[in-house]
């Protein structure tokens, strides 16, 4: 006996998803510093409110990692985001809380967004939960679910409509082809860019130093001849400068 399911319905491309009955969204918001064993353990603690409840809970990171790491398990076939990496030290500075803050709404947006991963019964606890001892009883429960990897597959509910077995495989060639393409391309991309990144860390800092100091040059030529000068295009030139200097 199977108790949850998850439908596809055909589309214009051929199957989808099909939408989530009760779309709903989910605020992050109010990081807190919070204590607990008298002072020993210190954490940061998150207001998070879904809309259809109206009701907030408070989740530490460690609860979205549970989450995600569930995600992960099920979900083989759908593609779940990363959440933004821990971090040892320098996790209670105002900077990094609130960089934090802003990828968890991010992630938290598209898992919402989502038909299939918004209705899981684990996301469910995760957002609905106050209750300690029921949190842990919620948890173990998603942690015992047989439905997971190939398993997950036996919850689908699929269109009647007949598919064409000789227009799949040419779909999902396709589809293996653009992936590998797309996974080389990405590769090629990621390579360079990190290429440039190290090399305006080096020798390139240097050189944009020295271009923001000849606009500054040429900026200061223009002021020893006032009657003539433009003070918005020596303020121009020399915000170039800075700019470069910056960079």
């Amino acid at each position: 006996k199977i108790a949850e399911s998850y439908t596809f319905e055909m589309g214009p491309k051929g199957p989808q998803w099909k939408e989530s009955p009760q779309p709903f969204s989910c605020s992050i918001e109010d990081p807190t510093k919070q204590t607990k064993f008298k002072g020993i353990k210190t954490y940061i603690s998150y207001r998070v409110t879904p809309s259809h409840t109206g009701r907030p809970v408070y989740r530490r990171y460690k609860h979205f990692d549970w989450l995600y790491n569930r995600l992960l398990h099920k979900f083989t076939v759908i593609s779940v985001p990363h959440l933004p990496e821990k971090q040892a030290t320098g996790r209670f500075e105002e900077d990094f809380i609130e960089k934090r803050k802003r990828r968890l709404v991010l992630w938290m947006n598209h898992m919402t967004s989502h038909p299939i991963l918004s209705q899981y019964e684990g996301f469910e606890h995760f957002l609905m939960c106050a209750d300690d001892k029921q949190w842990k009883l919620g948890k173990r429960r998603a942690e015992k679910d047989e439905m997971v990897g190939a398993h997950f597959m036996l919850t689908f509910q699929i269109p009647s409509e007949h598919q064409d077995l000789q227009d799949v495989e040419e779909r999902i060639d396709s589809f293996k082809s653009f992936a590998k393409k797309m996974d080389d391309s990405v590769m090629q991309l990621t390579h360079v860019a990190s290429e440039l990144v190290r090399k305006h860390l080096g020798g390139f800092r240097k050189e944009f130093q020295r271009l923001g100091n000849s606009f500054q040059s040429i900026s200061q030529a223009f002021t020893l001849d006032p009657p003539h000068g433009s003070d918005a295009l020596n303020s121009a030139i020399s915000h170039t400068g800075r700019t470069y200097e910056n960079i």
